[in-house]
This record gives structure tokens, C-alpha cells and sequence, in this order.
């Protein structure tokens, strides 16, 4: 099992990558960088909530896993 700061961390880079690239398609369809921006950040704070919670149930899901002996 992860620890959580880790978890967070991964959260934290994961959703960095996605502002940067919802900031160029948001750009590249708004041609406006506030609104894409903005966009961005929305998506990027409630995906981050959303990607813990998925790792949090999924860390509770022992089906496919190895025991490590």
C-alpha cells in the first residue's frame, strides 16, 4: 500500500500536466488565455479531489494483486 503522501504527490504532478494541457486546448478553442485558464484550474481542482478518491478505493481492492512473501 502507498503511503499517502505519495499519493498525493502523484495527485498533485498529475494535475499540473493537466492544467498545462487544458490550458493549450482550451487556447487553441477559446482563443482566450483568462477563459482557458480558468477552465483549467476548475477542471484541475475537482479532478484532483476525484483522482484521490479513485486511488483510494482501488487501494482497497485486492483483486489483481500479488502477495509479496
Amino acid at each position: 500500500m502507498e503511503e499517502k503522501r505519495r499519493l498525493v504527490l502523484k495527485s498533485v504532478t498529475w494535475q499540473l500536466s493537466g492544467v498545462v494541457s487544458m490550458t493549450l486546448i482550451g487556447c487553441i478553442f477559446t482563443s482566450s488565455v483568462s477563459v482557458s485558464s480558468g477552465i483549467a484550474i476548475v477542471s484541475s481542482i475537482t479532478g484532483f479531489f476525484f483522482y484521490i478518491l479513485h486511488e483510494f478505493v482501488w487501494s482497497k481492492i485486492f483483486w489483481g494483486r500479488r502477495k509479496i512473501s
